[in-house]
């Protein structure tokens, strides 16, 4: 038996999984500490356990590793030697080779294995496109629209602290000149996508009245700051609870699915922006799929339809004729997993 390992690094986490011989998910860990406070070596060190640990659980041995395929967040160059990242700290990981730096160690093990590099979106996708397609099987899958079908594209727009994205076109995932394909995030909306001038004024990148503004926990935050302070919303709870205005956010979730009128109006405004930039992507891509994934697919099932439904509504209503029959829209089936089933994935083709 030879078997695949797909890794996903976090900022604060990161998850493995091990695929088989038969493109079988075997083992998917629970998330682990990333300590990328401590530098890239004490990460991949930390990496090095779980995969030990987990081989060791299905009595397999770190010589039978042939393939890794190792996501992280971006910006990152094709080889996987990371840049500027926001969520990791510049001083320990800008410009450090971190795909080469793993590869050596995995190499003291397994001296032909191979890691391969794509971006934390573009696995999201790929891990996607993947379990929908068939290439790669698994029993932990969440249930989906239509079973496995004939795919040959999708975007899928990730929804978290920021809003990533990846695509997969011809059944190839999608990377780019420099690997930087799939950053819908830095999208500019129209100012109709904002329900108030306050919420088109948040900076991310370089730019304001971006899609992740206007859709990531970041954009909530933002956006949940001003209302507060509105005269129809001086008696919220929210105003008398205490901690911050991202703690706060972190609530709308639980607070949407009691029907709390504020958490509800602020995820209707990014479902519609969510639509809108989802138009946007298909009239360059015309993909067989659209998928949303990240927090929002934890949303309440009656939320989560509202969410959809006002995605659609949004997506039809600036549509051209041509556009407007929308049939492909579809919630993650992996969720948080998708990544690192994408990264296993890219292990299992980049060897082709």
């Amino acid at each position: 038996m030879k078997y695949r390992i797909g890794i996903d690094v976090g900022g604060t986490t990161t998850t493995i999984a091990i695929g088989n011989d038969a493109r079988e998910v075997v083992q998917v860990s629970e998330q682990f500490e990333s300590r990328t406070a401590d530098g890239p070596q004490s990460t991949a060190q930390a990496i090095l356990d779980q995969i030990e640990t987990h081989l060791g659980a299905l009595r397999g041995s770190t010589d039978q590793i042939v393939d890794v395929g190792l996501a992280t967040p971006g910006p990152a160059t094709l080889d996987g030697v990371l840049l500027n990242t926001p969520n990791l700290p510049a001083a320990l990981w800008d410009n450090f080779p971190f795909r080469a730096t793993l590869e050596e160690k995995i190499r003291s093990w397994s001296p032909r294995a191979s890691v391969h590099y794509i971006g934390d979106g573009q696995a999201a996708a790929y891990g996607e496109y993947s379990i929908r397609s068939g290439a790669v099987t698994w029993d932990r899958v969440g249930p989906m629209a239509s079973g496995p079908k004939q795919l040959s594209s999708l975007f899928m727009l990730i929804v978290g602290t920021g809003l990533g994205g990846g695509q997969v076109q011809d059944g190839r995932v999608v990377r780019g000149k420099e690997g930087r394909a799939g950053h819908a995030g830095h999208l500019l909306l129209p100012p109709y996508a904002f329900r108030y001038e306050h919420d088109q004024q948040l900076r991310v990148g370089n730019a304001m009245c971006t899609a992740e503004s206007a859709i990531s926990l970041t954009g909530l935050t933002h956006q949940l700051e001003y209302r507060l302070t509105l005269p129809q919303w001086s008696d919220h709870p929210l105003n008398a609870t205490e901690g911050s205005t991202r703690d706060k956010a972190k609530t709308l979730r639980g607070l949407a699915a009691k029907g709390d009128p504020l958490a509800l109006e602020l995820f209707d405004d990014q479902a519609r922006a969510l639509g809108i930039t989802l138009l946007d992507l298909n009239y360059i891509g015309d993909f067989d799929l659209l998928i949303i994934g990240g927090g929002v697919c934890d949303l309440s099932a009656d939320v989560k339809a509202r969410y959809k439904r006002i995605v659609e509504e949004a997506y039809r209503e600036h549509a051209l004729d041509g556009f407007r029959n929308l049939d492909c829209l579809e919630f993650s089936s992996c969720g948080d997993e998708s990544p690192v089933i994408g990264a296993l994935a890219f292990a299992y083709t980049s060897a082709l």
